[in-house]
C-alpha cells in the first residue's frame, strides 16, 4: 500500500509539474519538479524513500527513455556533426570520470578510487529535459543546440556502461585498465551489434504481423512500448550493453519499417505517438520528484554526519560543480578552436569562447545521473566468504551527486540566458510568424498523408473531397503568407514516365493493342515535351523502348493491329481501359509518394487527387438517391476523422514548442468550429 500510495504521490507532482510550466515558464520544469519533491518529502516527514533493485531501476527508467531519445533523434544532423559529439560523448565523458575521481578520491580518502570512478561517470551525462528546457527563453546557436542534442543521445550509453565498470571494480576489488579496455570494447560492440539484430528482428516482427493481417493498434503499440525492455534484458543476457543495444533499435526504428504504409498504420502513429509521449514525460518528471523526495534523506544523513563537516560538504558540491564545467570547458574549446582553424580557417576571437561557455553551461545533469546514481547497489555480497558489507559511502556519493545536478540545473537556467545570443525582439516575432505559418503547412500535410493512407475504393471519392478541402487550406495559408506555390514538374514529369512505363509493359505482354498503346504513349510524349519546354531528355530512351517493344511483338502481329483491322468502338473502348491502368498505376506511386513525404506532400495529394477524378470520370456513373445518402455519411465520417487527428496534431505541435500558444489556441478554435458546423449539418 505505502509503494502504490508514493507512485500516486510521484503522479500527481508530475501532473502538478505541467500545469506550473505553463504559469512560470521561465523555471525550468526540473526544478519545479525536485521542488515539488521536497514538498513531498516535507508533508511525509522524510519518511519516503526509494528502495529499487539497482538493475530493475535501469531497465525502468533508463531503457524506454534512451530509445524514445533515439527514436526521435535527427539523423541527419546526428551524421554531420559526429566528430564533436562523439568527442563530446566518449571522449569527454571517460576525461569526466578520471578528472573528478582522482579528485574525490585524493580530498576523500574514505571513498574508493573506484566508487570516485562511478562518480565521475554518472556526472558525464547531460539531461534531454534540461537542454530542451532552455530553449524556451534561449537562443542557442544552430551547432551548439546540433552539438547538445546529439550529445545528450551517446553520452548516457558511454556513461552508464562506464559506471558499471567502475561499479563492478569496487565490488570485486579488482580493476585492470586492459581488462577494463577489452571488456569496455566486448561490451561495447556487442552492443551495436545486438542492437542491429534485434532491432530488424523487431523489423521483421512487424511486418511478419502485418502481412498476416494483424492491424490491430494495441498489438502494434504495446510491442512497441515493450521493445526497450526486451532488447536490454537479453542483451544484458549475453553481458553485452543493453544500453548501447536499446540506443541502437531506437534509431533503427523498430515498429515503424521504412516503405510500410496502409490503412492502419496512420492511426497507430497516432496512438503511439501519444502513449510515448506521456511515458517519457512521466518517467522523466518521476526521476526528477524522485529526486526532490531523497534530498532530505540523502543530506540529512551525511548533514548531520560528524564524519565531515558541513561547511566542506558545501565546499565538496561546489568544488565538483566547478571541476566538472572546468573539465567540459577546456575540452569544449580546445574543440571548437580545431574546428575555427580547420574547417572555417579563422581565428578563434571571443565571440567562439561564448560559444563554448554555453556549450558548456547547458549541459546540465538530471535524469540519468540521478538514476544511475541510485542504481548503486545497498550492499556488497562476497559468496565466497559468505557475508556482505554496505557500500562504501553510498550516502556521500548521492548526496554529491544531487548537489551537482542542482548546482548545474541552476547555473544553466540562470547563467545561459545571459551568455547566449540576445533575441532582437521584432526579428524574434516575425520568426515566431512563420514558424506558426510553417507548423500550420506541417499539420495540413500530416492530415493529408493520414486521409490518403486510409483511403480504399469504398471511400476513394469522399476521401478526396476532404484532402481538396485541406489543399484549399494550405494554398490560402501559402497566399497569405507570401509563399509561391509553384507547379512540381518534376513529380508530373514522374507520374507520366510511370504510366507510359506501365503502357509499355501491358503492350509487351500482349494485353493491349499495340496501335493504341502507341497512340497513348505518343500522348504521353507530348505531355511531357511541354513539360521539359521541349528538351525531351528522355526521348532517345522512349524511342529505343518503343522500337524494342514493335521488335518483341513482330511487325505482323503490329500490321493486324492497324486501325483498318480493327472496329473503331473496340479501339476507344481499349483506349479507355489503357488510360484506367496506366493511371491507377500512377496513383499507386503517388500514394507511396504521400506517405514517404519524399516530395511536398500537398503537391503529391493534389496531383493524387487529378489522376483519382480522372479515373473516376471513366468509370463515372449515374448514383441512385440510396447510394448519394450512403456518401454524404462516409464523407461525414471521414471529416470527423480528419478534424481529430489535426487537433491531435496541434496538441503534439504545441507541447513541441513548435507552435505559440496564442496561434494553437487559434487553430484548435478554428477546427472546433468546423466541427459544430459539420454537427449542424448533420
Amino acid at each position: 500500500m505505502e509503494a502504490l500510495t508514493l507512485s500516486l504521490l510521484l503522479l500527481a507532482a508530475v501532473l502538478v509539474s505541467s500545469l506550473l510550466d505553463q504559469i512560470i515558464p521561465r523555471v525550468s520544469l526540473p526544478l519545479i519538479q525536485i521542488a515539488l519533491g521536497l514538498v513531498i518529502a516535507i508533508v511525509a516527514g522524510g519518511d519516503v524513500e526509494v528502495t529499487l533493485d539497482p538493475e530493475l531501476f535501469l531497465v525502468l527508467f533508463i531503457a524506454p527513455l534512451l530509445y524514445d531519445e533515439a527514436k526521435h533523434a535527427d539523423k541527419v544532423a546526428l551524421w554531420r556533426e559526429r566528430k564533436p559529439v562523439l568527442s563530446l560523448a566518449i571522449g569527454l565523458v571517460v576525461a569526466t570520470a578520471l578528472v573528478i575521481g582522482f579528485a574525490v578520491n585524493a580530498i576523500v580518502p574514505s571513498i574508493p578510487l573506484a566508487a570516485a570512478f562511478a562518480l565521475g561517470a554518472a556526472l558525464g551525462p547531460t539531461d534531454a529535459v534540461a537542454v530542451s528546457s532552455l530553449s524556451k527563453s534561449v537562443d542557442i546557436p544552430q551547432r551548439q543546440a546540433s552539438m547538445l542534442k546529439g550529445e545528450l543521445l551517446l553520452n548516457d550509453a558511454s556513461g552508464i556502461v562506464s559506471f558499471q565498470f567502475a561499479i563492478s571494480a569496487v565490488i570485486t576489488g579488482t580493476f585492470s585498465l586492459m581488462g577494463a579496455s577489452s571488456d569496455f570494447l566486448v561490451e561495447f560492440v556487442g552492443g551495436l551489434l545486438f542492437g542491429v539484430v534485434l532491432g530488424l528482428l523487431g523489423n521483421w516482427v512487424v511486418k511478419t504481423a502485418r502481412s498476416i493481417g494483424v492491424e490491430n493498434t494495441n498489438f502494434h503499440v504495446l510491442f512497441e512500448v515493450l521493445i526497450p525492455f526486451l532488447i536490454y534484458l537479453v542483451s544484458q543476457a549475453f553481458h553485452v550493453s543493453g544500453v548501447i543495444a536499446v540506443v541502437v533499435a531506437g534509431l533503427i526504428n523498430v515498429t515503424s519499417p521504412k516503405g510500410v504504409i496502409g490503412p492502419t498504420v496512420s492511426r497507430m502513429n497516432i496512438v503511439s505517438g501519444s502513449v510515448w509521449h506521456v511515458l517519457t514525460y512521466a518517467l522523466n518528471g518521476i526521476v526528477f520528484v524522485m529526486l526532490g523526495t531523497q534530498l532530505p534523506n540523502a543530506m540529512h544523513d551525511t548533514w548531520d554526519s560528524t564524519r565531515i563537516d558541513n561547511g566542506i560538504l558545501i565546499l565538496l558540491v561546489l568544488g565538483i560543480t566547478a571541476l566538472l564545467l572546468g573539465t567540459r570547458f577546456l575540452w569544449v574549446a580546445v574543440m571548437d578552436y580545431v574546428h575555427v582553424r580547420r574547417v572555417e580557417k579563422r581565428r578563434f576571437v571571443k565571440k567562439d569562447v561564448r560559444s563554448a561557455l554555453i556549450t558548456t553551461f547547458a549541459g546540465a545533469k538530471g535524469t540519468i545521473t540521478l538514476s544511475i546514481m541510485f542504481s548503486i547497489p545497498l550492499q556488497i555480497v562476497y559468496p565466497d566468504l559468505a557475508y556482505r558489507v554496505p557500500f562504501p559511502q553510498r550516502d556521500l556519493l548521492i548526496f554529491l551527486a544531487c548537489g551537482v545536478i542542482v548546482c548545474t540545473l541552476l547555473l544553466a537556467t540562470y547563467v545561459v540566458p545571459l551568455l547566449a545570443p540576445k533575441r532582437d525582439e521584432g526579428e524574434d516575432e516575425l520568426r515566431r510568424i512563420n514558424q506558426d505559418a510553417t507548423t500550420t503547412m506541417d499539420i495540413m500535410r500530416q492530415v493529408i498523408e493520414m486521409l490518403t493512407a486510409q483511403q480504399t475504393k469504398e471511400n476513394r471519392a469522399e476521401t478526396q473531397a476532404v484532402i481538396r478541402s485541406y489543399n484549399d487550406r494550405l494554398a490560402r495559408i501559402k497566399a497569405n503568407n507570401g509563399i509561391e506555390d509553384e507547379l512540381n514538374v518534376a513529380l508530373r514529369l514522374k507520374a507520366l514516365e510511370w504510366e507510359y512505363d506501365r503502357a509499355m509493359e501491358l503492350m509487351e505482354r500482349g494485353v493491349v493493342s499495340g496501335v493504341v498503346a502507341y497512340r497513348y504513349m505518343g500522348r504521353l510524349e507530348q505531355m511531357m515535351d511541354l513539360l521539359e519546354h521541349g528538351r525531351g531528355r528522355g526521348r532517345l530512351r522512349r524511342w529505343n523502348d518503343r522500337f524494342r517493344a514493335l521488335w518483341h511483338r513482330g511487325l505482323r502481329a503490329v500490321l493486324r493491329e492497324l486501325p483498318g483491322n480493327t472496329a473503331l468502338g473496340e479501339r476507344a473502348e481499349d483506349m479507355r481501359w489503357l488510360q484506367t491502368a496506366t493511371r491507377t498505376y500512377a496513383i499507386e506511386h503517388l500514394e507511396e509518394a504521400v506517405a514517404s513525404s519524399q516530395v511536398p506532400t500537398e503537391d503529391a495529394a493534389t496531383l493524387l487527387v487529378e489522376y483519382q477524378r480522372s479515373v473516376a470520370a471513366l468509370h463515372s456513373a449515374r448514383p441512385s438517391v440510396t447510394s448519394v445518402i450512403e456518401v454524404d455519411d462516409l464523407a461525414v465520417a471521414i471529416k470527423r476523422k480528419a478534424y481529430a487527428y489535426e487537433l491531435e496534431q496541434i496538441q503534439d505541435a504545441y507541447e513541441d514548442e513548435r507552435l505559440s500558444r496564442g496561434h494553437a489556441q487559434r487553430m484548435r478554435e478554428s477546427v472546433q468550429l468546423m466541427q459544430m458546423d459539420l454537427d449542424d449539418t448533420v
